[in-house]
């Protein structure tokens, strides 16, 4: 990995969103369609915070509790706030905030906007 690389250099700028209101089965299905593992819920206003849901969360959420994915909202199951990255953060950082923080994807934030996501598997493709 280059050492003056930035999370925005290795982010991916695919990014996914789903409305809290969702279902979860609605969640999977938009998965399995863009093949990631990750879905972002935007803000319902300025005062709010962005929210993911990611495959643990369904795992620990629905289907350990053998729920109907179709009957849980993506809002009683998703992580508010997301942890995002500094877009400008250096990329030797970003692996240890991922793992600090005990998550494996998150956003990359610039003026308070999401521009793309780092997967622990970002990371280690860009060496």
């Amino acid at each position: 990995m280059n050492p003056y690389q930035t999370a925005k250099d290795i982010a991916s700028l695919s990014l996914y969103y789903i409305d809290g209101l969702a279902s979860v089965r609605e969640a999977i299905n938009l998965m399995k369609e863009n093949q990631v593992d990750y879905l972002f819920i935007k803000k319902r206003n300025e005062q709010d915070a962005n929210g993911i849901i990611v495959i643990s969360d369904i795992i620990r959420g629905v289907i350990v509790k053998d729920l109907k994915p179709e009957e849980v909202s993506v809002y009683e199951i998703m992580t508010k706030p997301a942890l995002s990255i500094s877009s400008n953060l250096n990329s030797k950082y970003v692996s240890r905030l991922l793992l600090n923080s005990k998550i494996n994807v998150a956003p990359v934030e610039e003026n308070g906007n999401y521009i793309g996501v780092i997967h622990l598997r970002d990371i280690v493709y860009s060496y």
